[in-house]
């Protein structure tokens, strides 16, 4: 199953991915998968750091299409 919402953050330096993020998570329900499309090194640390802060599960990393990293977070509240 594939993320309920996908966010761009291409163009964001940190902590923009993060804070966007936040921003969104009320946008999934609980259970569901956001994904956060960024080019920012910064976000391979602070996503999954932002995700044990805050509660959610850091379901891992992938490649969007066009080669960005991506970052998939699980809402569990």
């Amino acid at each position: 199953m594939g993320p309920a919402l996908e966010l761009d953050c291409r163009t964001m330096l940190c902590p923009m991915p993060v804070i966007e993020l936040a921003r969104h998570l009320a946008d999934v329900e609980v259970g569901q998968i956001i994904a956060v499309v960024a080019r920012d090194a910064a976000a391979r640390v602070d996503v999954p750091a932002w995700c044990r802060m805050r509660g959610h599960e850091f379901v891992g990393a992938d490649t969007a299409t066009d080669g960005a990293a991506r970052y998939l977070v699980r809402r569990l509240s």
